[in-house]
């Protein structure tokens, strides 16, 4: 359990709290590049507690600015895209590329009022499917070379979702291994041909048992956890009964990511981002280590549970996420559906918009939250005291980033005494026969 105070400077994001001076040191998922594919050329973010908007200019140059004029508050969301920058509909108030207005034109002639006026306007970068941006103070860190960044773009497939609570309660659940074989129940195994593009449906490692039976019988991993230098690399294994174990790596990215398998060949990175103290959106990079990501089925399959341009999951607290009792009794552990997202939606939204941490009793399988809050708590320290950034975890220059790699996400099964070369030894096999370079 911990006190009212440490839970909210764990949970708040906006500008001047703890929590929100420290997660814009980072860049952050902002939208997805097809949202600026759609019907509206000016695309509305939400972030950090923070209204922006969105566009390309006329060069093709990505541009975020604060969403509301600085002449009485009208929404730029609206603006008109023209050459040098938005004009703002209401009373032609133009403003370039840096947030600076540059025309005011019912003003009268000679005026330089314009020239003391500006809107403030963020870095922005973007990478295989998702738009990034730089909400904090001073340079920015590099992009570590993480497999996600480092694959060509046929090889990665982004999305994006809607979820009604706090972005930590979002991120923990992709940090508790133990839930899966729980929340992620199924009664009855899919035969994994039939599950592209779906997580938990393929055969563990290089066996020929599905990984929805490993996650059910064997349901008590043993759990560890280490520090690397972009978070944490979590590590759970199954012994199997037989003389052998099954281990699975994920990864904490500090601070809102994971790095986890959806299968053999694929990988996801997600980031947890919130939109403010109370919603997230989870991003999701899928990348391919083997044939190039098929786009039109991951899409397909994802567009059918969530609706548009909110990206909102059809499955809900207002319909109860879907839940069928007989659903229950025979197939799925929930009652709700076989899409994963759907469980952990509800695990973290039934919590309420901010879970109440004073309440919990955290256990032996609960090792890597505790870890990253400590993570959390040192980092909030740091930015507070005006400290020396470089201290703070992935924050580096463009040197050093080139040396951060991976994470290493995989799932193995090897004799007991062996796993922890087996992990190695399928991650150095998969790489080694990937299409793009994918070295450590």
């Amino acid at each position: 359990m911990m006190s009212q105070e440490k839970n909210d400077e764990l949970t708040r994001v906006g500008a001047g709290t703890p929590g929100g001076d420290m997660l814009r040191q980072y860049w952050m998922p902002a939208a997805l590049t097809e949202e600026l594919e759609q019907d509206r050329p000016v695309v509305p973010v939400n972030l950090l507690g923070e209204k922006l908007a969105l566009f390309r200019n006329e060069n093709d140059e990505l541009v975020l600015m604060d969403r509301h004029c600085p002449h009485r508050g009208a929404d730029m969301c609206f603006g008109r895209v023209e050459e040098g920058g938005i004009r703002c509909p209401f009373h032609g108030w133009k403003f370039d590329e840096s947030g600076q207005c540059t025309e005011q034109p019912g003003e009268p002639n000679g005026s330089t009022m314009h020239k003391n006026i500006k809107i403030n306007s963020y870095p922005v970068k973007e990478a295989n499917g998702i738009i990034f941006a730089y909400l904090g103070s001073g340079e920015p860190p590099a992009f570590p070379a993480f497999d996600c960044f480092n694959a060509p773009e046929s090889h990665v497939f982004s999305f994006k979702g809607l979820w009604e609570c706090n972005w930590l309660q979002a991120l923990e659940v992709g940090i508790d291994p133990a839930h899966a074989s729980f929340l992620h129940r199924f009664l009855q195994d899919e035969d994994p041909k039939d599950s592209y593009g779906k997580q938990f449906r393929d055969t563990a490692a290089d066996s020929e048992m599905p990984m929805t039976k490993v996650l059910r019988e064997f349901p008590q991993p043993e759990i560890k956890v280490e520090d690397t230098d972009y978070g944490m690399r979590i590590i759970a294994l199954r012994d199997l009964n037989n003389g052998s174990s099954h281990v699975r790596l994920t990864n904490q990215v500090f601070p809102c990511a994971i790095t986890i398998p959806m299968s053999n060949e694929m990988t996801i990175t997600q980031w947890h981002v919130p939109i403010d103290d109370e919603n997230c959106y989870w991003f999701s990079m899928f990348t391919s280590f083997g044939q190039p990501v098929d786009k039109e089925t991951m899409r397909a399959q994802r567009i059918k549970e969530h609706t548009l341009p909110e990206y909102a999951p059809i499955r809900n607290k207002r319909n109860d996420y879907g839940y069928n009792r007989e659903e229950q009794e025979t197939l799925t552990y929930t009652g709700m559906g076989l899409d994963i997202n759907v469980h952990d939606q509800w695990a973290c939204e039934s919590m309420g918009p901010i879970q109440d941490r004073t309440n919990e009793h955290l256990g032996t399988t609960d090792k890597a939250i505790i870890q990253h809050r400590r993570k959390l708590r040192k980092a909030m320290a740091i930015v507070a005291e005006g400290g020396d950034r470089s201290q703070l975890p992935l924050h580096v220059d463009a040197e050093k980033a080139k040396e951060i790699k991976g994470p290493i996400a995989v799932d193995a099964i090897a004799p007991s005494e062996q796993w922890e070369e087996a992990w190695k030894e399928r991650d150095a096999q998969r790489r080694a026969a990937c299409e793009w370079d994918a070295k450590l």
